[in-house]
C-alpha cells in the first residue's frame, strides 16, 4: 500500500487504525535465530561480506556496539555505510557472516520484526507522514506495541482505548523531551527541515529502542540545528540507555559526539577506535583527502585539520 493511501486512511480513521495493518506481522516468528552469550553487546556484526555482482560493497566487517554507546561509522561516499545499515535492518542479506542482536544471531535480520528486536531507525531522506500532525507522526512509532484488533481500534473498545491513551502519553513525553511542544499540532510537512528531522528522531525514540540507527541525522542542517541535534542524540543515550549507531558525514560532529568510531573505505574497515585514535590515523587521512604520506609534515597537518 502506498504512503499516500496509508496517510489518507490514517487521517480518516485515526492513527490507531493504521496500526492495525501492522498487527498482522505479530504472528511471524523470528526465524534463523540461535542463542548467543548472554553478555553479548547490543549489536555485533561478524565477518560480514556483501557484493553486488562483481562489486564488493563490504568485506570482512566486524563491528560491535555496547549498551549506552554512541558508535559512529564514517567514510567517503561509496564506502559501504548505507549497505551496513541495510544489513542491520534486514534489507540486505550478507554473502557471509552473521548479525548478532542481543541474544539472537541471524544470517539475515527479519525486517518485519525490527521493533520486537528493539531496533528503531531514522532515514537519510525524511520518511514522515507530512499530512499528519507532529503528535500523530510520533504516535505511529508505537504501532508495533498495539495488541488490540482492527475492530477494537475502530470502535474504540477497552484495550484499544488504553493503547491509544498510552501512545498519546508516550508521544507527549517525547514531544517534551525534544522541545516540540509549540509544533505538536502542526502538520509535519509545514515544519522546517531541521524540525522535521527532530520529529523523525522522536518517532524512533518513542518506542524506547535498545538500538537506534541514525542515518545522516544532521544532513542539510545549519550549524545551530546540528548542535541542537547532537545535544538530543547525547541526551537520548543518557536518559534512555540507548545504544546508537550514527552514520554521518560531518566529521567534526562525529568526533565530538561519539564514543568509538569505525572508518570504512571501499567496503573495508580501515580504522576503529576512539575519536582521537581515528583523527590521527594516517589511513583515515588518506581516505578522506587522498594524500600519500611522506616525510613532509604539511599534508598531514592539513588533513588533521580537516578531521577536527
Amino acid at each position: 500500500m502506498s504512503e499516500s493511501l496509508l496517510e489518507s486512511r490514517a487521517t480518516v480513521l485515526g492513527v490507531d487504525a493504521l496500526s492495525a495493518r501492522i498487527d498482522v506481522v505479530h504472528s511471524v516468528p523470528i526465524a534463523d535465530a540461535v542463542p548467543v552469550d548472554i553478555n553479548s553487546p547490543v549489536l555485533a556484526l561478524q565477518e560480514i561480506d556483501l557484493s553486488f555482482g562483481g562489486v564488493v560493497a563490504l568485506s570482512g566487517i566486524d563491528l560491535s556496539i555496547s549498551r549506552k554507546e554512541i558508535r559512529a561509522v564514517i567514510g567517503p561516499n561509496g564506502a559501504g555505510k548505507s549497505s551496513l545499515v541495510n544489513i542491520i535492518c534486514g534489507l540486505y542479506r550478507p554473502d557471509r557472516g552473521r548479525i548478532v542482536i542481543g541474544k539472537r544471531s541471524f544470517e539475515q535480520v527479519p525486517t518485519a520484526r525490527l521493533a520486537r528486536l528493539r531496533i528503531a531507525r531514522t532515514f537519510q531522506n525524511l520518511a514522515l507522514f507530512k499530512g499528519l500532525s507532529v503528535r500523530d507522526n510520533i504516535v505511529l512509532g508505537c504501532v508495533d506495541r498495539a495488541r488490540s484488533s482492527f475492530i477494537e481500534q475502530i470502535v474504540g473498545l477497552g484495550r484499544a482505548h488504553r493503547e491509544r491513551s498510552q501512545a498519546r502519553e508516550q508521544a507527549d513525553a517525547m514531544i517534551s523531551f525534544l522541545r516540540l511542544e509549540a509544533f505538536s499540532e502542526r502538520l509535519a510537512g509545514t515544519l522546517s527541515y531541521g524540525l522535521q528531522k527532530r520529529v523523525e528522531l522522536a518517532r524512533a525514540l518513542v518506542a524506547r529502542p535498545e538500538l537506534l540507527l541514525l542515518d545522516e541525522p544532521m544532513a542539510g542542517m545549519t550549524v545551530t540545528e546540528k548542535s541542537e541535534m547532537a545535544h538530543f542524540v547525547r541526551a537520548a543515550r543518557d536518559q534512555f540507555d540507548t545504544a546508537i549507531l550514527l552514520i554521518e558525514h560531518d566529521i567534526g560532529v562525529v568526533l565530538n559526539l561519539s564514543d568509538r568510531v569505525a572508518v570504512l573505505d571501499y567496503g573495508r574497515k580501515i580504522a576503529d577506535g576512539t575519536p582521537d585514535q581515528v583523527r590521527n590515523n594516517p589511513l583515515v587521512i588518506d581516505a578522506y583527502l587522498g594524500v600519500a604520506h611522506t616525510d613532509r609534515e604539511q599534508p598531514e597537518q592539513d588533513a588533521q585539520e580537516e578531521l577536527r
